[in-house]
């Protein structure tokens, strides 16, 4: 045991052994509901205890857009002017538009806000969120009005399917978020279900963290051969999903090959896999692609005998190419023939318009395939078509005949022709961004021998994707696979998880994590500035004290435990600053990169007032409290112990206090 004295408020003891791994407690509940909060769309789903395996649906959403499934809605809010919330999804949505242009200009209209959270670099408690209208909210209000209305109408629905349901405690509350995400999103996502009431601070069990690449890997895995198309069995120019044969066929070798372990593939299927999985063998290794509205989030998993658990290979990769990197696209193309000023202007003075004009493009963005005849009409709304001649005095196919862009014409019938050609182009950014990331992951030592892509989530629908992702990929052996319900594929899969979440039994740490320590200073290994000498004895200031390394494999309950001593007799919080960096071997806490990711606070009860030692033994006057932290679940998690009198000490790493 050695004992290194803190820069700060206390004293560590630091045990030289190896994280100690235990089985993660999964308390008991009646019902799962998982809430897949996406930027374009959102959803909910729910199983029993009882039949864990049956999943049931929300109910298909009210509104909605023709040949459009309605088992998600709409990722928007709307809020009164005052702010109070009044409704969300296609409610919201369609309500907003029904509004007189001047009166909408007062209503607070949210759509796709869930890539801000992606995107702050500084993201706290406070930050804000901007409205269509560009009026600012608390980002965190925002996303717990949205988060209030799943809990009430799921817990609606529950009780009348099930009125005996004992109540709300009984239910387990799983939400999903990119793999990609850190920490700090990951916390602010639990704090916005805290404020909307999903669970109370005091039962934070009750609510699971879900990254949705891991969702839809443990669907998959109870798949049926008949429930997965493979694209690479799809007829040469087709662009449609019906015209590709099922997957049956790619693997009757391998199940020659498993004829002769007929135990292996009894264990496997006994254990709750499908089909697929019990064709694969142990160790065989698969990519999940999640391609959603806005993130792609891609993980790699090994699937593991006897129980059919997984275990990622490594670090979840990713970023911002989802779907509406092709809106941002088609508003730059706008921007291009009728002025970036122009746009920018309509979109502040007639919001309710651009919504219309950006519901109408989704419309179209749907049916786009890399192989479709004939021309694309999108329809401008008329207050697009009239604002645009009061502020630039001229018409709308004026500016079309004027503009460098010749792929897109003026129909009579007030709509923009865009040629297919056109429209594909608008996909190409964020097509190869998504086969890029892909092609770089499966270039790295620890992925090899990958022979299978599940490509998931509601982008992965689109035909002009899928055909780019096989057309890139089916040439290196990669086969790529496609889940027939492929926009809920998460969703039901995060109720899975919830019902199972030690599935995924080993992860990857994305970043190296520790804290700021002194050492023993030596002199040739440390640089002189590092220097502090403090009672006459020789420090080394700032050593970067690892409790994790990126990318080191993990194991769900394995613990990595640290000792403190409160510095002052009476103290009754210990704060400690905790680092991350990318790198696996920073020396200091001012290396680049390392930067104050969080704090770790112990609250502490008073200390025994006898004098007497602690159940440990320690002498009289210092007090010993044991941090017990995991890296291998979905959220960095901390428990503590006092040990003068073994109770549990209110431990917590807040992320969001920088």
């Amino acid at each position: 045991m050695l004992e290194i004295k803190l820069p700060e408020m206390l004293e560590q003891i630091l045990y030289l052994q190896k994280p100690e791994a235990r089985t993660p407690q999964q308390a008991s509940f009646s019902v799962v509901v998982a809430i897949d909060f996406g930027t374009t769309s959102s959803g909910y789903a729910f199983s029993f205890a009882s039949d864990p395996e049956a999943i049931h649906m929300m109910r298909k959403w009210e509104g909605g857009d023709p040949g459009v499934a309605h088992q998600k809605t709409p990722t928007c809010l709307l809020l009164t002017p005052e702010g109070a919330f009044h409704s969300f999804g296609y409610t919201a949505r369609d309500y907003y538009h029904d509004l007189d242009p001047e009166e909408a200009r007062d209503w607070l209209y949210f759509e796709k806000f869930k890539m801000k959270i992606h995107s702050a670099t500084d993201l706290t408690l406070k930050t804000q969120l901007e409205a269509v209208n560009g009026k600012k909210m608390p980002a965190l209000e925002v996303f717990a009005h949205a988060l209030r209305f799943f809990k009430e109408h799921a817990l609606q629905e529950l009780s009348e399917q099930c009125p005996s349901l004992p109540g709300k405690d009984t239910v387990c509350w799983v939400l999903t978020v990119p793999a990609i995400w850190k920490q700090p999103a990951k916390q602010f996502m639990r704090e916005a279900a805290y404020l909307a009431g999903l669970v109370s601070r005091e039962n934070a069990e009750q609510l699971l963290i879900a990254l949705e690449p891991e969702a839809a890997s443990v669907y998959c895995r109870k798949l049926r051969l008949h429930q997965l198309l493979d694209l690479s069995s799809r007829a040469p120019g087709s662009g449609r999903l019906g015209e590709r044969r099922s997957i049956d066929s790619s693997f009757r070798q391998a199940r020659e090959q498993l004829r002769r372990s007929r135990h292996s593939r009894t264990f496997l299927v006994e254990s709750g896999v499908g089909e697929l999985w019990a064709e694969m063998q142990a160790g065989d290794r698969y990519v999940v692609a999640d391609c959603g509205g806005g993130t792609v989030d891609l993980t790699v998993h090994q699937l593991e005998q006897p129980h059919g658990t997984l275990k990622e290979l490594y670090k979840a990769s990713g970023g911002p190419y989802g779907a509406v990197g092709v809106d941002l696209a088609f508003e730059q193309l706008l921007g291009r023939i009728f002025g970036e000023d122009f746009i920018a202007t309509f979109k502040r003075q007639r919001p309710a318009a651009w919504v219309d004009l950006t519901i109408a493009f989704e419309a179209r963005k749907r049916t786009a395939a890399p192989h479709r005849a004939g021309a694309l009409n999108i329809s401008l709304p008329f207050s697009f078509i009239d604002f645009y001649r009061k502020q630039r005095g001229h018409n709308v196919e004026t500016a079309l005949r004027r503009s460098s862009v010749n792929f897109v014409k003026w129909s009579s019938q007030g709509m923009l022709r865009m040629s297919c050609e056109a429209m594909n182009e608008l996909f190409q950014p964020t097509v190869s961004g998504i086969i890029q990331h892909i092609e770089a992951l499966l270039s790295r030592p620890e992925v090899q021998g990958v022979k299978l892509l599940f490509l998931v989530g509601g982008f992965a629908e689109s035909a002009v994707l899928q055909h780019a992702v096989q057309a890139a990929l089916g040439t290196r052996g990669l086969r790529v696979v496609v889940p027939h319900d492929v926009g809920l594929t998460i969703l039901k899969g995060a109720v899975l998880f919830g019902q199972a979440p030690g599935v995924v039994r080993v992860r990857r740490s994305p970043l190296t994590y520790g804290v700021g320590v002194l050492n023993r200073f030596v002199a040739g290994r440390h640089p002189p500035d590092k220097l502090l000498v403090r009672d006459g004895r020789r420090w080394c200031t700032d050593v970067f004290e690892r409790f994790v390394a990126a990318e080191q494999s993990v194991a769900l309950g394995e613990e990595v435990r640290r000792s403190y001593c409160p510095a002052r007799p009476g103290q009754r919080r210990v704060l400690i600053n905790l680092y991350c960096c990318a790198a696996e071997d920073a020396r200091f806490i001012t290396d680049p990169g390392v930067r104050k990711c969080g704090a770790l606070s112990l609250e502490l009860e008073p200390a025994p007032a006898d004098g007497s030692p602690d159940a440990a033994g320690a002498p009289p006057g210092r007090r010993e409290i044991r941090a017990a932290m995991q890296f291998g679940d979905t959220e960095i998690k901390v428990t503590a112990v006092d040990v003068s009198t073994n109770r549990s000490v209110r431990a917590a790493i807040d992320f969001l206090s920088n």
